[in-house]
């Protein structure tokens, strides 16, 4: 069953991935993903750094970041053909809400860069579960845009930052489908000195 939220436990045994071009509208309002957001926050974070940056790109700007992707794109590849600039176009309009996730580590700091990167991941997880427990979908992806200075720039990263991902949020247009989960003996081991 998607999203049981009939306890904590079951939302995360039943939370799953929704793919952002086939989310729909309602998204998140305004004050949902404020809370979302907020408990996106509460991740492990050695030494209070908060090595994250949550970016939103509304939907009335999706236009200019579609725009910003493929002009970023064509300066990285200049003979790109057409259906890669539509995969650029088709990146930034997918699902109601969309959410640039920066990794931005303290550099020069006694918390090695390692766990910082991962308090970021964290936080995209967290994203993910309290999108969840909101009633909503969520889907992370990374892709070219994520790994492309221009872009990183735009969404106020600098040279030291990277993109986490993009968090896109919404209702599913139709049944999540499950997928291949490892079996428990497969990836848990003890550990016997």
């Amino acid at each position: 069953m998607f999203n049981d939220r009939s306890s904590a436990a079951a939302l995360l045994a039943t939370r799953r991935s929704g793919k952002p071009r086939d989310m729909i509208a309602p998204g998140p309002d305004q004050a949902q993903l404020r809370a979302i957001l907020e408990a996106a926050m509460r991740v492990p974070d050695h030494g209070k750094l908060a090595p994250w940056r949550f970016v939103i790109i509304e939907a009335d700007r999706r236009t200019a970041f579609a725009d910003l992707l493929k002009d970023a794109y064509r300066t990285e590849k200049p003979d790109a053909g057409r259906l890669e600039l539509e995969a650029m176009d088709q990146f930034a309009r997918q699902a109601p809400v969309m959410v640039a996730v920066l990794s931005t580590p303290t550099q020069n700091s006694k918390i090695p860069l390692w766990e910082q990167e991962l308090s970021a991941g964290a936080v995209c997880m967290n994203l993910l579960v309290a999108t969840h427990a909101a009633g909503f979908v969520g889907g992370w992806l990374t892709g070219w845009p994520s790994y492309n200075a221009q872009v990183i720039e735009s969404l106020g990263g600098s040279p030291n930052d990277k993109i986490a991902g993009f968090l896109f949020l919404g209702t599913p247009s139709r049944d999540l489908e499950e997928r291949p989960r490892p079996t428990y003996e497969a990836v848990v081991s003890t550990w016997k000195g």
